[in-house]
């Protein structure tokens, strides 16, 4: 199962869904009655005024909606906590497991590797520096 996604400048990519979390999404279809609208945005609003339910969120909604609900529910400090902490967080977490920084800037749909570089934070973690690899 692959995911498609838009991202800025209306550039398309396809990522894989992990085997874990498609059992998980054809269980959320099934419920959502979407199992059959291959076409339609994987996460809808649940209440429209207008009562459609075709458009997919937004980006702002999934942030105010779910990321800040959620976090604030189970106590994670929402200072400097947005998309860009939680694409750096998946980035950073990927490489320490080993991936290939190339497939991780595909993954993200970053044009340069330098910016997926700046997302590694594993680059800024001071028991990571060189200081604590030097054996006297």
């Amino acid at each position: 199962m692959t995911l498609t996604v838009q991202g800025k400048r209306s550039k398309i990519r396809y990522l894989p869904v992990h085997p874990r979390a498609v059992g998980l999404v054809q269980d959320y279809l099934d419920a959502a009655g979407y199992r059959l609208d291959m076409d339609g945005a994987l996460f809808r609003p649940v209440k429209r005024p207008d009562g459609k339910r075709e458009s997919g969120l937004t980006n702002c909604s999934v942030y105010w909606n779910v990321a800040m609900k959620y976090a604030k529910e189970v106590g994670i400090s929402v200072e400097g906590f947005g998309p860009h902490a939680l694409r750096k967080t998946a980035a950073t977490n990927a490489l320490e497991h080993n991936a290939d920084i190339a497939k991780v800037q595909k993954w993200l749909g970053h044009a340069n590797i330098s910016t997926t570089r700046i997302y590694d934070a594993r680059l800024s973690r001071p028991e990571d520096s060189p200081t604590f690899k030097v054996e006297y």
